[in-house]
């Protein structure tokens, strides 16, 4: 692929139904996931968000990924061309339930949120014996 040939992906804003409770545009971040044989593993793009910042919840099956951004940082700036969009970020995903929901682990590095979502026992792929008659 050449550098002609690749674009940039605009960034995409939440569109709700629902009333949102706090001010300022909602994004949501770009997310890859990976299936191992035992887990998950998750990585959303939050740029501008710290490990203070990021919130990670499970309620009834529904696991929400919540950044917010330090928007104090931006006050007073007056750019002359942007391409970069500030806002707050926010995600949800229904959990199947072979997901261990009291074994997933978050973790938030230089702006990507890493979850592990290990698998129930009963889904992870086992081997089973052949024995000879």
């Amino acid at each position: 692929m050449t550098p002609q040939e690749m674009t940039a992906r605009e960034k995409q804003e939440l569109s709700t139904e629902r009333e949102k409770t706090r001010p300022g545009r909602y994004y949501m971040p770009d997310i890859d996931i990976c299936e191992f044989p035992d887990h998950l593993e998750l990585w959303a793009d939050m740029p501008g968000v710290s490990e203070k910042d990021v919130e990670v919840t499970l309620e009834n099956g529904v696991l929400t990924l919540e950044g917010k951004v330090n928007t104090e940082l931006y006050d007073g700036l007056a750019p002359l061309y942007t391409e970069y969009n500030v806002g707050n970020y926010f995600r949800q995903f229904s959990l199947h339930e072979s997901i261990d929901a009291d074994g997933i682990r978050a973790a938030m590095r230089n702006g990507v949120l890493e979850l592990v979502l290990p698998k129930v026992e009963a889904a992870k792929p086992r081997k089973i014996e052949v024995k000879v008659s």
